[in-house]
């Protein structure tokens, strides 16, 4: 729904803004659905390979959710947009974004032997949707409490975004690598 959203508005207002926070939302979206979707067929079927096919999906839709990030990124460095809050509201998102990384990263370390496949796209998913929460946190502080020229506030996004790019692209390629691997290792 919030996909939608974001395409109304985009719409409605001519934004290329919103078109691509659209287009991030719905790849985002098709990736917790077929995780989703995996899940339940696994409770009928005991097989992997669902489970591989998805992580492979997934590896793919991060490698586009990668490029939809870069345009939203790029989008906002060239038309300067990011979001001036009040202290108290950016406060309260800071909390909430440091709320997200905590749970994901206690998730991670209490999910971390486990080998299924399944929870390995899970993380993934989360961990990109982090990245970029961590990021959107980023640029909003750094309008909202000054201190920073505006060249220093774009060299800190580009450099930022740069990053949660490419940590993107490479859990998406890890997911291919992965899933093409168990592949080989059932058929080879």
């Amino acid at each position: 729904l919030y996909a939608f959203y974001h395409a109304a508005l985009g719409i409605i207002n001519q934004s290329v803004w919103f078109i691509t926070m659209c287009a991030y939302y719905i790849v985002l979206s098709t990736m917790r659905l077929s995780a989703v979707l995996c899940e339940r067929k696994n409770r009928s079927t005991l097989s992997n390979d669902i489970e591989y096919f998805v992580m492979k999906l997934c590896g793919v839709l991060l490698i586009l959710l990668n490029f939809v990030l870069a345009g939203a990124i790029n989008i906002s460095l060239s038309q300067n947009i990011a979001t001036k809050y009040g202290e108290i509201v950016m406060i309260t998102i800071a909390t909430y974004t440091f709320s997200k990384i905590t749970m994901t990263v206690i998730k991670a370390v209490k999910q971390r032997k486990n080998p299924s496949p399944l929870l390995s796209v899970i993380r993934s998913i989360s961990y990109a949707e982090v990245a970029a929460s961590v990021l959107t946190l980023q640029r909003s502080m750094l309008v909202s409490f000054g201190g920073m020229s505006n060249t220093e506030i774009h060299t800190m996004n580009t450099l930022t975004g740069s990053a949660v790019c490419l940590f993107v692209l490479i859990l998406g390629i890890s997911l291919i690598i992965r899933g093409a691997k168990r592949k080989e290792n059932n058929y080879g």
